[in-house]
């Protein structure tokens, strides 16, 4: 029913796509998601404020916020309306953070430094708009998605915009390979969605196919946010690569907590639409690892819980934890994260390391704690 609900209602915002003046998608939403309050009895505790930005880096994502949001205003006045909505959609904007902190590390905040912030962060805003019309999602940061409120043939050529906008701005940096990196990143990104895409309810898929996928998904992302700015600084290639590998086993760690958030999390909570995962037959790492480790029977029920195509997602959830996938996906994070530690000792110990130090570390103790049952 609840399916149902929501196709019905991307349809409207479809067809009614000719009429944003005169219709209140948002109201309508609000008034939706009231009274679909998800909560699941194996929750995670709340998300972490892992970045804890001191006066300097706060001061500096306000001016990074402020480029991002006058992108808009350099597209037709026809587009700029769409644009505006996608780019004001904030969320935590770690990917320009950790540009900057990056940066700090491999030299300063400047000019280059801030507009390769908001190169990355356009890349993901587009990424995010194409991920919630393969999703079908209705909800985005507390708000309708681009996809609820236009359609999918507007969100996905909105998408398409923002992505070659980011590589625009990317051939205006000095260096070229800093274009380059930038599209590579982009090219695995939308390497690692065909592949999910393509594995879908593939109840052969393995946690080695998962960590694969997500490397590409997300990894690349964090990958270019923390090497790119020691490539702007022409540092030593110990350091660009330490750098890379950081972002590398951050960006997975942070992927495997939100694909855990999505199983085990509330929709409040997340500001998103939760259980997309499984209702799109998109495997985490959670729960092919119970799949993998139940016996026998017990695999082939959750294999048919999975399948059913009105299964109850708080069910499965129960399943999934009572086998070990919630705690094994949040130690696998854990490790990462202790990589990714050892990548920043490469890069010195200084005051500018620290910060990134405590970024990690921060998420690491949240890790190892946010299973509350």
């Amino acid at each position: 029913m609840k399916t149902k609900i929501k196709e019905g209602l991307s349809f409207l915002g479809w067809r009614l796509s000719a009429l944003p003046l005169l219709f209140d998608f948002d109201g309508l939403f609000s008034r939706f998601l009231e009274m679909r309050s998800v909560v699941r009895k194996a929750g995670l505790r709340p998300r972490p404020d892992w970045i804890r930005a001191n006066r300097g880096l706060d001061l500096e994502l306000k001016e990074v916020e402020r480029r991002i949001l006058h992108q808009a205003t350099l597209f037709d006045p026809g587009a700029e309306t769409y644009v505006r909505y996608a780019l004001e959609g904030g969320g935590k904007r770690l990917r320009p953070a950790l540009v900057l902190l990056a940066g700090q590390v491999a030299g300063e905040r400047n000019d280059p430094i801030r507009d390769l912030a908001v190169i990355v962060e356009l890349v993901h805003v587009a990424s995010l708009i194409h991920d919630d019309v393969l999703d079908r999602a209705d909800l985005r940061r507390a708000r309708a998605t681009c996809n609820a409120k236009w359609g999918t043939e507007l969100s996905v050529l909105l998408g398409d915009a923002l992505f070659a906008h980011g590589l625009q701005l990317a051939t205006r940096l000095e260096d070229p390979e800093v274009a380059r990196r930038i599209a590579e990143a982009s090219r695995n990104l939308c390497e690692g969605e065909i592949l999910q895409t393509q594995r879908r309810f593939d109840l052969k898929m393995t946690t080695g196919d998962y960590l694969h996928v997500v490397g590409l998904k997300t990894g690349a992302l964090f990958r270019a946010a923390a090497e790119v700015p020691f490539l702007i600084f022409k540092t030593a290639e110990v350091k660009r690569e330490a750098a890379r590998s950081f972002g590398h086993q951050l960006g997975m760690a942070y992927q495997i907590y939100d694909d855990c958030l999505d199983l085990f999390g509330t929709d409040e909570e997340s500001g998103k639409t939760l259980g997309t995962d499984l209702r799109k037959g998109k495997w985490t790492l959670p729960v092919l690892h119970a799949l993998q480790t139940l016996p026998k029977g017990e695999s082939e029920k959750l294999r048919m819980q999975l399948v059913q195509e009105n299964g109850e997602i708080e069910g499965v959830a129960e399943k999934v934890r009572q086998a070990g996938g919630l705690k094994f996906s949040l130690r696998k994070a854990v490790d990462l994260l202790e990589r990714a530690k050892g990548d920043l000792k490469v890069l010195g110990d200084g005051e500018k390391v620290g910060e990134l130090m405590g970024m990690t570390e921060r998420l690491t103790d949240y890790l190892k704690t946010a299973d509350h049952d």
